[in-house]
């Protein structure tokens, strides 16, 4: 998605904006169903392009990953953030031939899948990189921490030398002090063993990844009594691409731009799993209220009561049939997840209220008529 944002700002008179995209996107992979990943899925795009002060958008990116997971509550998470240039840095300084940056940073990329063990197997036997600089490298990429972290390696005395990896630590620095501002450091970890495949990216980059997604079916190769945790992988990804605009733009304009794109249809294999594993039942619709008779011959009754709901702005919906049954109309609540259900019947009619019912719990309470929308409200607002 993001080569279709740079060819959108491309067409801009004024590339400095901020996007939002939400579309389906192919690409040619080996899928994993069980783990979210396909070759045609929806993915949540968003991009900032234009030249702003240093890290402030990067920020604001990251703060509506953490929100966005918050608010799913999909899980414990945590978002991985790094920079290429200390990447370029690292493996300069660590000794790795400038030709071999991209391939070793393609092996460092593993490292979420595989042990270090085999990717340093991987840089030593299959890309010709010395035993020496891939120790050197393995010491740097199991580095994990903070703004402290960032501190650290700027007085390393190899990190140090390199003013391409001096560069992007002090953005760290920068990025993080606006995390504190933005109140999302605590999900946010410096983390050197990220790496992003992607060429494009030109310096901070990002991954968010669930740590506690829930528990899935365990299978007959798990002990009893154990858990198995989703195994979903990362569930949105980006980063800095200041180089990209320029390459195609007709203009020859630098545009700067940072994004993050978020994986819908990865989350959606988890909810599923999720609960799948729960006994709690998953609301289909955002309806508050079913208005249902008790009796036959009230739909007109029913139609005054959904219009006057409808009129005051309360989800509300009925059946759309003469003389439903009771006991269909209320099942249908259940399976929906409709919280309430206004029952009118000849004795409620006669008696100027609404029944009131509570599908979680069953209590019913009889309301006056001309209460019955500011009560319904007081109840869903408590919900």
């Amino acid at each position: 998605m993001t080569r279709g944002r740079y060819r959108e700002f491309c067409q801009c008179d004024n590339p400095a904006m901020t996007r939002g995209r939400y579309r389906e996107f192919c690409q040619c992979d080996n899928p994993a169903m069980t783990r979210g990943r396909y070759r045609g899925f929806y993915q949540c795009d968003f991009d900032i392009a234009g030249q702003y002060d240093t890290m402030i958008p990067d920020a604001e990116c990251l703060k509506i990953v953490h929100e966005i997971l918050s608010a799913l509550e999909l899980g414990d998470f945590h978002i991985k953030v790094n920079d290429r240039r200390i990447l370029d840095g690292m493996f300069a300084v660590c000794g790795v031939p400038d030709d071999k940056f991209r391939t070793i940073c393609s092996t460092v990329d593993k490292l979420d899948k595989m042990l270090w063990e085999d990717v340093k197997k991987e840089m030593v036997v299959e890309k010709g990189l010395s035993e020496e600089a891939a120790d050197q490298i393995g010491a740097y990429v199991s580095m994990q921490g903070g703004m402290d972290l960032a501190e650290r390696l700027l007085q390393d005395p190899k990190m140090s030398q390199s003013k391409q990896a001096c560069a992007g630590l002090s953005d760290i620095k920068l990025l993080f002090s606006y995390l504190q501002l933005f109140q999302v450091t605590d999900k946010v970890v410096f983390d050197l063993s990220l790496a992003r495949g992607l060429d494009y990216y030109t310096g901070v980059i990002y991954e968010a990844v669930l740590t506690q997604a829930g528990v899935a079916p365990v299978s007959n190769d798990t002990q009893n009594g154990s858990e198995e945790r989703v195994s979903v992988g990362s569930v949105a990804g980006g980063g800095r691409y200041d180089g990209l605009v320029g390459m195609f733009d007709p203009k020859g304009r630098k545009v700067p731009c940072v994004g993050v794109s978020i994986g819908i249809e990865r989350i959606f294999s988890i909810m599923e799993q999720k609960a799948e594993a729960s006994a709690e039942k998953v609301r289909t619709t955002e309806v508050q209220v079913m208005v249902v008779s008790a009796q036959k011959n009230l739909l007109e009754e029913r139609l005054r009561l959904v219009t006057e709901l409808w009129n005051a702005g309360v989800k509300a919906e009925m059946m759309y049939k003469k003389n439903p049954k009771l006991l269909s109309q209320l099942h249908h609540c259940e399976e929906s997840g409709i919280p309430l259900v206004a029952i009118l019947g000849e004795q409620e009619l006669k008696d100027g209220v609404v029944k009131l019912r509570v599908v979680a719990t069953r209590e019913e309470v009889d309301v006056p008529r001309d209460d019955v929308i500011s009560e319904i409200r007081r109840r869903t607002s408590q919900a």
